[in-house]
């Protein structure tokens, strides 16, 4: 089952890399004039969640970016997610998607790739198709499904929102929900509503590439999961309060 997930992954690959180039290669006809630049690639880098979380006396360390490349229609995305343990160096879980995005509206863009986890538990490729963008009244929102290369079926909400309280302060509420088909307890990893992880961020723009914040986060994990966390002496919620500074470029 692994090597449709690869083969798809090496079509998707060849297809971002070759999609400008073909592009790029359209001549102008003659006696025509040079078409307007209007779609010339662009790129946009970012790590939304660059913090220390602290509880209990504990810390741990948790990243979130995403960037993409590409014009106004066609972009090639590229997101990563996780956490380290900062008192044994180790990464307890994370993630790496690759997408191809076309816009299909004005403010949604329809993606599809792979995802690959490498934390917790044995690594494992997914099929990824979903929906991401600018809902009314500026919240940002993503909708994700994923099919995994041993069968699991898993889903993924995501919203944010900035609200400016001046033009370099802003606060930012955040959620992330989690659900899965069926239980895979090798990744500790239970069926239906799996985890939330949601957070409060206070940021100061230095500048727009730079912001220090400070904050503080809820995570929780539902059902078969908050089981297998407690047979594994893990809490099931945590509240904790976190500082980072959100980069992008």
């Amino acid at each position: 089952m692994r090597r449709p997930i690869q083969w798809y992954a090496a079509a998707l690959a060849l297809g971002l890399l070759l999609g400008p180039v073909a592009y790029a290669q359209q001549p102008t006809k003659p006696g025509w004039p040079q078409p307007v630049q209007n779609n010339l690639p662009y790129s946009y880098w970012a790590l939304n969640q660059n913090e220390l979380r602290t509880w209990d006396g504990n810390s741990t360390y948790r990243w979130e970016g995403e960037g993409w490349y590409g014009g106004n229609i066609n972009r090639a995305w590229f997101k990563t997610e996780g956490n380290l343990d900062t008192t044994t160096g180790k990464v307890d879980e994370g993630e790496l998607q690759a997408l191809y995005s076309r816009a299909i509206t004005r403010y949604f863009d329809l993606q599809t790739g792979v995802r690959y986890d490498f934390k917790p538990g044995p690594s494992r490729g997914w099929g990824a198709f979903g929906v991401q963008g600018l809902a009314p009244y500026f919240f940002e929102v993503a909708a994700t499904g994923f099919v995994s290369n041993d069968g699991y079926f898993a889903a993924r909400l995501e919203g944010s929102y900035d609200l400016l309280i001046t033009q370099r302060l802003i606060l930012q509420p955040q959620a992330e929900l989690n659900f899965y088909t069926k239980s895979d307890p090798r990744r500790r990893i239970g069926s239906g509503l799996e985890s939330l992880d949601s957070g409060l961020r206070l940021r100061y723009e230095i500048r727009r590439q730079f912001a220090p914040y400070i904050g503080v986060t809820y995570e929780k994990k539902y059902g078969r999961s908050a089981d297998y966390a407690r047979q594994d002496g893990a809490s099931v919620e945590d509240l904790r309060f976190v500082t980072g500074i959100r980069l992008w470029f």
